[in-house]
């Protein structure tokens, strides 16, 4: 499959001179350099999600992400855990949670905020979906760790540099009825390069003080 890919890539940037013979354009050097170094072309980064995995692992991924809404699309019946990963816009599923919310309970859409529970479970553990919000999976922590037994943010373990989180529970409330006591609101990205990368806010529980884990540069990653 990724020897096809490769050739159609190439095929597609090809360019014949006046006596009929197969000519190289500078696209097509970036791209065969691109693919020689096992990096993903700038060309596809514009129109891809973002991404710093090698092109292999980023080919693998697409793949992931294309079964995953084939999957969902079969009856279009929420999956018992949602990858949130794998999403080209993870925003619009965390926005159409509250959505959902706001027109059930008919509370004001501009007054709502997410609630983050960790749970202890991974995605194997859970058979259906829940009756509000959402069970995320794949998410990542760096800086710090979850502490799946105290159920807070504790310190990371040495060479554990992104430990993978259990399902978190989310679901839409009032923003009145947050509670920000022993909560860290930790930011969520899409890749570790952070900064425009950014998702969501999500406030977890911590018995330390919050402005450690903002010192520690804590944030939740959607890949890594």
């Amino acid at each position: 499959m990724q020897g096809w890919l490769c050739w159609a890539a190439l095929s597609a940037d090809c360019a014949l001179s006046p006596q009929g013979e197969l000519t190289m354009t500078s696209d097509m050097e970036t791209l065969q350099n691109s693919l020689f170094l096992d990096t993903v072309p700038e060309s596809w980064l514009k129109r891809s999600y973002p991404s710093t995995a090698s092109l292999g692992s980023w080919f693998a991924d697409l793949l992931a992400r294309i079964s995953e809404l084939e999957a969902w699309t079969r009856d279009f019946s929420l999956p018992p855990t949602l990858w949130l990963g794998g999403f080209f816009n993870p925003q619009s599923i965390l926005t159409a949670i509250m959505q959902t919310a706001a027109r059930k309970n008919k509370w004001p859409l501009d007054k709502m905020t997410l609630q983050c529970d960790v749970t202890k479970k991974s995605r194997e553990d859970f058979a259906s979906a829940p009756r509000e919000g959402a069970y995320v999976h794949g998410l990542f922590m760096e800086g710090a760790r979850w502490d799946v037994q105290a159920g807070t943010i504790t310190d990371a373990r040495l060479q554990e540099l992104t430990p993978a989180m259990p399902v978190v529970f989310i679901k839409a409330i009032p923003g009145d009825k947050q509670d920000s006591r022993g909560l860290y609101p930790c930011p969520l990205y899409k890749t570790r390069q952070r900064g425009p990368t950014y998702v969501w806010t999500l406030n977890l529980k911590t018995k330390e003080s919050p402005s450690k884990w903002v010192l520690a540069g804590v944030a939740l990653l959607l890949q890594i």
